[in-house]
């Protein structure tokens, strides 16, 4: 199938089978827990090729890089982190990210409620 006929779904699967290392299998399972956090959430793939996840707007973005997969959170700033899950994009005023580099674990929780948060972060400022 050519990639125009491709859901963003099947191409953010295509995106983690091509990576065929760390980062893809990082990548999967950073899908999985937004998936898990937030069941309605949408799939989309912008940006020529970023996968990202939706609901009543932007939630994050799953970034490749050749040392770090990085997800990005739209309004990440507007977010509280207790656990201390954002370490990248740290000095502006909208987005935060976590750059998860080959190895380490995942604060699958933390990271949940993060996800959490920012669906009723979006789905608050949807209703005004």
């Amino acid at each position: 199938m050519p990639p125009d006929d491709q859901s963003p779904s099947q191409l953010i699967d295509a995106r983690i089978k091509e990576l065929g290392d760390w980062r893809g299998e990082m990548l999967g399972r950073l899908r999985a827990l937004v998936k898990e956090a937030d069941p309605e959430v949408v799939e989309e793939w912008k940006w020529r090729g970023v996968p990202v996840w939706s609901h009543d707007g932007i939630i994050c973005t799953g970034e490749t890089y050749k040392s770090v997969v990085k997800m990005t959170f739209a309004k990440g700033a507007s977010l509280d982190d207790p656990s201390g899950l954002f370490n990248s994009s740290l000095e502006g005023n909208t987005r935060r990210a976590i750059d998860f580099r080959e190895g380490e674990k995942i604060d699958a929780k933390a990271l949940k409620t993060l996800i959490r948060a920012a669906v009723s972060l979006n789905e608050s400022k949807a209703k005004r």
